[in-house]
């Protein structure tokens, strides 16, 4: 085993707050054995459905996805400073996220701004991550507009992601209500958006993209569709800032009858490798990416646990670990390095209502 394999890590997951859960809780992984011990409540905040921590791993940002905050149509976002030694996280700020129902959050590649998609309002916000790293109001505020082919799902846009390419120059914003992800070209002076041309790449209608992900040389990118349970691959332009689709494959097991709804999506770090979760069969679906692009299946693992809406692999891609929502569990898996497939570990820790996992190296 490498340096690089021995690393421990901080593991922070989001959660729905209710009866069980009160905000994000914190583990310590140990990547030479894959095991996890519970540090229990990091902080207390309202639904932290999704988490970002910045590349220093010094601060953490959440949003709260809730549908109103100091009495206005939206949700909030918060930033939190990490204490490395005992796992808890201390609020440096919360703001609006200018929006209903915030479900997503990313950093700029330089650190210089936090990105926020709005599900419910179906708007995207850019926020300046201050000297003292306590968030800015906002610095671009986004409504999308227009509807999709399925009435009750997509009679508006639902923002669902907003994520950065590789040079930093364009942010992508999957839109689950309008069937499109919307290109963006990135200021990263001001924080500003504004339409690419063409402004989008569409996926089937119908199909509900929720996610989606890069390959690491930034060349590839997959956008797994929720209400379709279904993966449209791309090629990307860097210079144009475009996506030409390859091809599209369901993400469910060829066996299964039923209803489900797809998740999270993530590429290996080698890049080798496709992985997506499954609520229904409460799967992860794996998969080999071409040297075309293209996507092969190689299996569907159970994730031992029901309602898998959240995964996260672990930065020197060994490890997997699935958050099953309405289990209450947190599984980890080991990757095989060759095939891409996942074993079970024997690692199941509680975690109430797990919904994101974000690791933060120690």
């Amino acid at each position: 085993m490498n340096a690089a394999s021995r690393r421990n890590y901080l593991v922070y997951v989001g959660t729905y707050t209710g009866p069980s859960s009160k905000g994000i809780y914190a583990f310590r992984f140990d990547t030479a054995s894959g095991a996890m011990k519970s540090i229990g409540l990091a902080a207390e905040t309202r639904n932290p459905s999704f988490l970002a921590a910045d590349s220093g791993g010094r601060n953490l940002y959440a949003v709260n996805e809730v549908s109103e905050y100091q009495g206005q149509k939206s949700g909030a976002v918060s930033g939190f400073s990490i204490d490395h030694k005992t796992g808890k996280l201390s609020l440096l700020n919360q703001v609006s996220s200018h929006g209903a129902g915030p479900c997503y959050i990313t950093l700029d590649r330089s650190g210089h701004y936090v990105l926020v998609a709005n599900y419910d309002s179906g708007t995207v916000a850019t926020f300046p991550v201050l000297a003292d790293a306590r968030l800015g109001e906002a610095a671009a505020v986004i409504q999308h507009s227009g509807h999709g082919a399925d009435p009750e799902r997509q009679g508006g846009p639902h923002a669902h992601q907003i994520e950065l390419t590789k040079d930093n120059r364009f942010a992508i914003a999957a839109d689950l209500g309008l069937d499109q992800l919307l290109v963006y070209k990135f200021d990263q002076a001001s924080g500003a958006l504004e339409a690419n041309r063409p402004p989008f790449a569409g996926v089937d209608p119908g199909s509900g993209p929720r996610h989606f992900a890069f390959t690491p040389d930034g060349k590839l990118a997959f956008v797994l569709a929720e209400m379709r349970s279904a993966i449209t691959g791309f090629s990307y332009h860097a210079q144009a800032g475009t996506l030409h689709k390859l091809q599209t494959v369901s993400s469910l097991p060829p066996q299964f009858k039923g209803h489900n709804d797809a998740a999270e999506i993530a590429v290996s770090p080698s890049g080798k490798f496709l992985y997506a979760s499954n609520r229904g069969s409460d799967t992860i679906a794996v998969f080999a990416i071409g040297r075309d692009g293209k996507l092969s299946p190689v299996e569907y693992t159970p994730t031992q646990g029901k309602t898998p809406r959240g995964f996260a692999i672990d930065p020197t891609g060994r490890y997997l670990l699935a958050a099953n929502q309405e289990s209450n569990n947190l599984v980890v898996f080991r990757i095989d390095a060759r095939s891409g497939r996942l074993k079970a570990t024997g690692q199941v820790v509680d975690c109430p209502t797990p919904v994101a996992v974000e690791f933060v190296e120690q």
